[in-house]
């Protein structure tokens, strides 16, 4: 599920478009085809699930923020150690990317043609908005976060090195 949303991202979609494709191929060069076939046949059709792998990769998410939760305690007692703040730096970036989806946007916005008949889901669409203008910044930022905190939990299965506690 994470993988897919990720591929079927419409951030992502312009990066490897252009790099695999040439699609397009710069801005004041004509397209290399007669005529543009868009999304509609195989394999670019795929790209139309992007919504549904959200749904699937906001279960994984809820799991995550569980797991940090769960990080919080020890076995004697509760306190934080640099684990418990990876996990939730991880739970945290990855919250960000998705809730700066437009998949996400659609969700509390979609289907309303008069948000003055319903302010709270248009100040949720808003909010949505305000992160989706920086949607590159966190899928970039929570990339490189899913790789370091699983680099740090696969270290410290390893016996690399050890959790330090810090409350």
């Amino acid at each position: 599920a994470p993988a897919g949303f990720r591929f079927t991202c419409y951030y992502y979609r312009g990066a490897y478009y252009k790099a695999f494709w040439a699609d397009p191929p710069n801005c004041a060069v004509g397209e290399p085809r007669q005529t543009f076939l868009g999304e509609r046949y195989f394999p670019l059709v795929m790209q139309n699930i992007h919504r549904y792998f959200f749904y699937a990769a906001g279960v994984v998410l809820l799991f995550l923020w569980v797991d940090a939760f769960k990080a919080l305690k020890f076995e004697d007692g509760y306190g934080v150690g640099v684990g418990t703040l990876v996990l939730f730096a991880n739970a945290a970036l990855l919250s960000l990317y998705s809730l700066s989806c437009h998949s996400f946007r659609h969700l509390i916005g979609g289907n309303l043609n008069v948000f003055s008949k319903c302010p709270t889901r248009f100040m949720l669409w808003s909010k949505a908005t305000a992160l989706n203008e920086h949607h590159m910044l966190w899928a970039w930022v929570s990339l490189f976060g899913v790789a370091l905190a699983d680099l740090y939990i696969f270290l410290l299965a390893r016996g690399v090195i050890t959790d330090v506690r810090l409350i």
